[in-house]
């Protein structure tokens, strides 16, 4: 059921215009736990897909909560990788869509398990406005914001722009000439960190939080003994195509492979 969060957000007085109402779904108490927020290209390469997805397992693991926006790509890589249990989603619509309807049932398991918010009453559809919106409040929430790929232009550097007038540490992965374009000016100019190694960054950013358990995924776990992709299909029906769109998995010889 939809609600109008009628608690107050420390995180979100960093925002231009505090959110008034803020509708959720699910799980406030994410609220409470030490977030960061995870962003980036809707089409990244295979080396991005494959660190974010370490990236926000291992934070998760610390018990730190991502936070991103619902889109292909890198942000639902971060939020399945994360754990659904453990992350959340930020709407550019209202709350009674799934936006993009690819990730139906990523975010209907995030209404489940996370938390999703949006600014934006029922009804509201996607506009370009609306995810200028949803970008800022994503970089609010977070303690940091990192950015794994991005292209000059994008709207991930819209939210880089927030995160340095909030005063934020940005951190990006470091890529070759030519790749992830934006992220490597950032660097360029100093106005972010590279993460050259996962598990110091992960150290550094979580603390002495106690180390849980990663949660059980049934489709990945059978996906690493390397079944044919007609095995996949029969066992999982609805994870496939959504996997191997976020980068999760991907179809070699059809074979499927973790990635």
């Amino acid at each position: 059921m939809i609600e109008i969060a009628e608690f107050h957000i420390r995180e979100l007085e960093d925002m231009k215009k505090y959110p008034q109402p803020l509708f959720f779904l699910g799980n406030r108490a994410l609220l409470k736990n030490k977030k960061i927020s995870i962003i980036g290209s809707r089409k990244p390469n295979q080396y991005a897909r494959h660190k974010t997805q370490e990236l926000a397992q291992k934070l998760s693991s610390r018990g730190v909560c991502t936070v991103s926006g619902g889109a292909i790509g890198v942000d639902a890589i971060a939020h399945k990788s994360a754990g659904t249990q453990n992350t959340i989603m930020v709407a550019a619509t209202g709350l009674d869509k799934h936006y993009p309807s690819i990730n139906k049932n990523l975010i209907t398991e995030i209404e489940d398990k996370g938390l999703v918010l949006s600014q934006f009453s029922e009804g509201s559809p996607s506009t370009r406005y609306n995810f200028v919106l949803r970008n800022e409040l994503v970089v609010a929430l977070g303690e940091v914001l990192v950015v794994t790929y991005a292209d000059l232009n994008s709207g991930s550097m819209r939210s880089v722009e927030y995160a340095l007038k909030m005063g934020k540490e940005i951190y990006v992965l470091p890529h070759r000439i030519g790749e992830s374009e934006a992220t490597n000016r950032l660097l360029q100019e100093g106005k972010a960190k590279a993460i050259y190694n996962i598990d110091t960054f992960v150290n550094e950013f979580a603390g002495k939080s106690k180390e849980k358990e990663l949660v059980h995924d049934d489709f990945l776990e059978f996906c690493s003994l390397h079944p044919s992709y007609e095995e996949a299909l029969q066992k999982y029906p609805s994870r496939v195509f959504e996997a191997e769109l976020s980068g999760q998995i991907e179809i070699i010889n059809g074979i499927c492979k973790l990635l």
